[in-house]
């Protein structure tokens, strides 16, 4: 009788046992996790704080060795010295301008061409957008030449139109991305609308835009980002002084053979450069998020 009731409680107590060990092991998983991700954040931050650092220094202690991280005396100066010794302003809107237009169009039209690919039906269309696909591959650096060709032949050189233009007719990545969370849509509620006399204009402005707004968010903030940070195009396409972007503005600061780089307004420079898209960021971080994830997860074939 007293071995009928001992061997529940050892099998209790095993299984109490059991349970410590897994929420034991489960957070010092959860611990490592952390530490990792911790040191992961801090080395991408490293580069980040460095050039907030160089930018306050004076410029005999920008190449000290061993490096000094906290600048002695805040030389903050540098900052005004940075948006004077250059139109930076003028730069900054003329980056913003082109970042802008960019992102109204981007969204438009691949949003209207990603919603032809998966809510219209019509024949050829698979095959039609695989096409449009294929083109990820051809690197871009294969195409600067005869864009630049084209470009110059309109006259478009030295002005922001081959940089703002091309944005009308979409984009292959963010067709993609529009396109797999279209499919994610009930086809209900398009053949419920279309029922009660909807057309597909009608359509795609009340039903598929305000169900994708997590996806055009995604496609408006890396459409503003790509074009913010865009050095090449503007390089090959923006001779003159007064439409050169912020990238390009940096440059100048680099100094020539005559002149020595001016490193303190370089970094301050690119501090106030780099400000708009981390004020972004973490305007619109949860939402970012949020839009990439419910296209991963609600991206169907």
């Amino acid at each position: 009788m007293e071995k009928a009731w001992t061997a529940p409680v050892a099998q209790d107590q095993a299984a109490e046992e059991a349970k410590r060990r897994r929420r034991i092991a489960y957070r010092i998983r959860r611990a490592f996790a952390y530490i990792f991700l911790t040191a992961l954040a801090i080395g991408f931050a490293v580069p980040f704080l460095w050039l907030i650092s160089t930018s306050l220094k004076p410029p005999p202690q920008i190449f000290k060795l061993p490096p000094q991280w906290i600048p002695n005396p805040f030389v903050w100066q540098n900052y005004y010295k940075a948006v004077t010794a250059i139109p930076f302003f003028l730069y900054l809107k003329n980056t913003l301008y082109i970042a802008l237009f960019n992102v109204i169009a981007s969204v438009i039209s691949c949003s209207m061409v990603a919603y032809g690919f998966s809510i219209v039906k019509w024949p050829g269309r698979d095959t039609l957008f695989m096409v449009v696909i294929a083109t990820l591959m051809i690197p871009y650096v294969v195409l600067l030449i005869p864009t630049f060709i084209i470009f110059k032949n309109l006259g478009w050189i030295n002005t922001p139109h081959p940089l703002t233009v091309p944005a009308l007719f979409g984009s292959a990545f963010f067709i993609f991305l529009l396109r797999q969370f279209y499919l994610s849509i009930p086809e209900d509620l398009t053949d419920a609308a279309r029922i009660d006399g909807a057309n597909d204009l009608q359509i795609y402005w009340n039903i598929v835009l305000r169900l994708s707004r997590p996806a055009l968010m995604v496609v408006a903030l890396f459409t503003f980002m790509w074009n913010w940070n865009d050095f090449l195009g503007p390089m090959l396409l923006l001779h003159k002084p007064e439409m050169m972007t912020a990238p390009l503005a940096l440059v100048a600061f680099q100094g020539s053979s005559r002149v020595a780089p001016k490193y303190s307004m370089l970094f301050a420079g690119s501090v106030l450069s780099t400000l708009p898209l981390i004020i972004l960021f973490f305007l619109f971080q949860r939402r970012l998020i949020a839009g990439i994830m419910s296209g991963a997860i609600k991206g169907g074939g």
